[in-house]
């Protein structure tokens, strides 16, 4: 285990299923754990600000960077067939059970968000309560995969349904070159799609938008504040793991390029028909949900309606609030870091 630095941050490798995952901890040993999902593109450092005050709250704050991603391994043998929500599920389980507990809290975002609601779902018994940001419960369609329902509203160009396409991604972020993509996606501060046109997402060129004198663009709070920071880190995680260079995207993306068969789309094709034994299914565990008004995710056609209208209550009938934090992105535990540490931390403090 590496030393813990001045955030109390400290850094060990776990083998759960024959896969060796990175996670970094923070907080009293024995004390209950939080367990941090991070979301694409983003890696543990993502909770760099919840971890310090869940560890001063008396948490033990757990972050791994999730199969496929970082520091963990990336498994490429079956391809898409070793990225599904069970798979992954079965890491966190297994994860868990190796820091000696039998229930701990979850605090996930983004893709991070879709596993712990896939978590709850196939494990509820491993879950005290869950704090869900960004994505919320999406019922299991019985008829349309999740990336052909996104296709259905927006388009082949959608950044989801431009994921499909095997090796596409990896020559256009090769193209832009790493750093200015990870600026792209973690400045993103927009209710609109986001599309990825075929004629290409811009150049290099671009990075003139993202900043003015040579630092970035002042987005509202710590997101904007500390996005150069954010993406310098993020990078300096990647090259440690991907020293060969260039955009690699076993390290961002939850499958392997040196399987070009191995697509996302595939991965999500094969959850969906995996978990038909769990439609109608309900998350039967407490539940906190955040969203940003600004989030891409909150302004999908009917998805306001779903999560404010109480149609989400439907499914997740132990739901105890909704929040939707006003003028907020995408990345919301970077841009209202305070807040959100509050929002976690006053929730699981109820079941402690």
């Amino acid at each position: 285990m590496a030393a813990a630095g001045d955030d109390g941050i400290t850094h060990r490798d776990v083998e759960v299923n024959g896969v060796r995952l990175h996670v970094a901890e923070a907080g009293p040993p024995n004390a209950p754990v939080a367990l941090l999902l991070h979301g694409f593109p983003e890696l543990w450092y993502t909770w760099r600000h919840q971890m310090p005050a869940l560890a001063a709250a008396g948490y033990r704050a757990v972050a791994p960077d999730l199969r496929g991603y970082g520091g963990s391994d990336a498994p490429a043998a079956a391809g898409p067939q070793q990225y599904t929500a069970l798979h992954v599920v079965g890491d966190l389980v297994a994860l868990v059970d190796s820091l000696g507990h039998d229930r701990v809290f979850v605090v996930a975002h983004d893709w991070g968000a879709i596993l712990a609601w896939h978590l709850c779902l196939f494990r509820p018994d491993k879950v005290i309560a869950l704090v869900a940001m960004s994505v919320p419960f999406i019922p299991r369609d019985p008829v349309q995969t999740p990336v052909g329902a996104l296709r259905s509203l927006y388009g082949d160009e959608y950044y989801v349904c431009r994921f499909q396409e095997p090796g596409a991604m990896e020559a256009e972020f090769a193209r832009l070159g790493t750093e200015l993509v990870l600026r792209k996606f973690l400045a993103m501060r927009t209710a609109d799609p986001l599309f990825i046109p075929y004629s290409g997402w811009g150049s290099p060129e671009d990075e003139e938008i993202l900043l003015e004198d040579d630092k970035p663009r002042k987005l509202k709070g710590a997101h904007g504040e500390e996005i150069y920071s954010l993406v310098s880190k993020t990078l300096l995680e990647i090259n440690q793991y991907n020293p060969s260079g260039g955009y690699p995207v076993k390290v961002l993306c939850n499958y392997n390029d040196d399987d070009r068969e191995a697509t996302l789309q595939e991965s999500l094709k094969k959850t969906w028909e995996l978990t038909a034994p769990w439609s109608g299914a309900e998350i039967k565990v407490p539940v906190k949900f955040i969203i940003g008004d600004l989030d891409l995710t909150y302004n999908i056609p009917s998805t306001q309606d779903f999560i404010c209208k109480g149609d989400s209550s439907k499914f997740v009938p132990l739901l105890d609030d909704v929040v939707v934090m006003k003028d907020v992105g995408h990345f919301i535990n970077e841009e209202k870091t305070n807040e959100i540490n509050e929002l976690i931390i006053n929730f699981i403090k109820k079941f402690s």
